[in-house]
């Protein structure tokens, strides 16, 4: 069970996950050895299964990044995730609800490797169609 301090902690952690041991415990007001403990046993039990790099400034900045609805034949849905998994330029992928089965997002250094890349996935054995919208801007991500 997560408790209020467990909610805390990782509202923290998701703020800034490189955050030292003694960042997080002044500004929870608890001990180092607190926070160790309840970050030990989060990973433990699976609440918090790894940390990840969040990419900014120039790089992040020029980068583009689309979301792709995927419409896909039922049958063939393991298949084409697995295809899916297989394109590095796909950092995500949701199974959700609706007319389109799921929904990637995808990352590409240029519209034209974004171009690129849109066909390969339309083109995978299993899709049925696709619908991208492309990334403006991006006002925030937690």
């Amino acid at each position: 069970m997560i408790n209020s301090q467990d909610h805390r902690l990782l509202m923290l952690l998701r703020q800034n996950a490189r955050a030292s041991i003694t960042d997080l415990a002044r500004a929870m007001h608890v001990s180092r050895s607190t926070v160790q403990n309840r970050i030990a046993r989060l990973e433990a039990s699976g609440v918090i299964r790894g940390y990840s790099v969040q990419l900014g400034g120039e790089y992040s900045a020029a980068q583009v990044e689309a979301h792709v609805s995927i419409k896909v034949f039922q049958k063939l849905t393991g298949r084409t995730n697995t295809a899916l998994e297989g394109i590095s330029q796909v950092t995500q992928l949701f199974s959700v609800s609706g007319e389109y089965d799921l929904i990637a997002i995808v990352q590409a250094r240029s519209l034209e490797e974004l171009s690129a890349i849109l066909d390969d996935i339309g083109n995978l054995e299993g899709v049925e169609r696709t619908n991208s919208a492309v990334v403006l801007e991006t006002r925030f991500r937690r």
